[in-house]
């Protein structure tokens, strides 16, 4: 089967790591049987944080997109278009990036009949090929930034998120509480297909001296790194060579910059900035911990990452994908969402016992085998491909 991917998330020569779990997903499709060419949504502007760098080299980053890659042998294509900024028109970008993306599909069915496309995100992408009129069917995967975000929750983007997903022949879901509020939104049927991970060839990473906690994502506020350095001020006597090392980039870095040190930690907190996957894998995987007590979580691959090196993971009570991860197997650790008391008394746990420490990593490990590869992934996914090329999408296992 032929399937057509679109994506506003996908890697870029400025950033590739932007989008990277899309791009996994359709290697993982593509290891199943699939054959799959990529198409990126892509806006030649640069968004508000690089206008304030006043870096010519950041700020002319968009115009240097080659239109045309070949990623680990994927074909994609980049398809520009024009919108308002994405901090006031965001639920409209459906609208304005559809006539280029209905172009764009038309010229590449022309020279490769493709049978199906998967969008990704409701919107823009999904209701973008609703708009295009592709000509087969498209089903969407939903990852939680469309459906919790709060440019979706009222006005055109609610509009936008709920036309993407009625129109969809299948709604594939990162996780069951996803799948839920698609349902409530107006999808036809869904599926959970987890995203996934793989465990590191080579067995289990040695641990790093001393003790280390580590968080790897985009450095935003509902990431609660901030709940964090509390936790790791309140344990300071009781640990003091436990560091905190923070790999990503984001707006929330001066934040908690100031929060370090006027909590007076700040020669305990790491701040790595954003890595290439491989790299923060690898920090993740060297560390004792890895504590990220997100909130609006639909899945968090970086759990399952860092879970598949043999790294304990401790989230929050209530996310969609933490509870998910938990109920799959062992290895996952869940607190309150901002209890910073009992985010700390869980690491105090841990650190302080090495022998239930060392066993929840192996099941942690154990769990993403079982439940969480990208073989798994793919496989879902391809099996979603064909339900709804022969008919019996959709269907509900959420």
């Amino acid at each position: 089967m032929r399937v057509a991917v679109v994506a506003e998330y996908y890697p870029r020569a400025a950033d590739p790591v932007l989008g990277v779990w899309a791009h996994r997903q359709a290697l993982a499709a593509r290891e199943a049987g699939a054959d799959v060419r990529v198409l990126v949504l892509d806006r030649p502007v640069p968004p508000r944080a690089a206008l304030r760098t006043r870096d010519r080299g950041v700020l002319t980053a968009p115009l240097r997109q080659p239109r045309r890659a070949r990623i680990d042998g994927i074909p994609v294509t980049y398809v520009p278009f024009l919108a308002p900024p994405r901090w006031r028109a965001y639920g409209s970008w459906s609208a304005w990036a559809a006539p280029t993306l209905a172009l764009a599909l038309r010229h590449l069915r022309a020279a490769w009949p493709f049978d199906l496309v998967h969008a990704h995100y409701a919107a823009p992408a999904g209701d973008a090929v609703r708009r295009a009129r592709p000509g087969v069917p498209y089903l969407v995967s939903v990852h939680g930034g469309d459906l919790l975000g709060d440019w979706a929750r009222a006005g055109s983007g609610r509009r936008a998120v709920e036309r993407g997903l009625r129109g969809a022949a299948l709604v594939l879901a990162n996780s069951r509480g996803i799948a839920r509020r698609a349902g409530e939104l107006g999808a036809p049927g869904t599926r959970v297909v987890a995203l996934g991970a793989d465990p590191p060839v080579g067995g289990t990473t040695a641990r790093t001296a001393p003790p280390v906690l580590a968080t790897v994502g985009h450095v935003v506020a509902r990431k609660r790194h901030a709940d964090v350095i509390r936790a790791l001020w309140l344990l300071r006597d009781r640990h003091p060579a436990l560091r905190y090392a923070i790999v990503g980039d984001g707006p929330a870095l001066p934040d908690l910059r100031a929060l370090a040190a006027r909590l007076g930690v700040a020669d305990r907190v790491d701040f790595h900035g954003a890595l290439p996957p491989a790299e923060a894998a690898a920090a993740a995987h060297a560390a004792w911990l890895f504590v990220m007590p997100s909130v609006d979580e639909a899945l968090g691959v970086a759990y399952l990452e860092a879970m598949a090196g043999g790294t304990p993971a401790i989230a929050c009570i209530g996310e969609p994908g933490p509870e998910d991860i938990a109920l799959a197997g062992h290895g996952m650790r869940l607190v309150p969402p901002a209890d910073i008391e009992a985010l700390a008394a869980e690491i105090d746990a841990l650190l302080s016992d090495e022998q239930t420490r060392r066993a929840t990593g192996r099941r942690a490990r154990e769990t993403v085998a079982r439940s969480f590869t990208w073989a798994r992934c793919g496989e879902a996914t391809v099996a979603a491909y064909r339900a709804v090329l022969d008919g019996s999408a959709p269907d509900v296992r959420a």
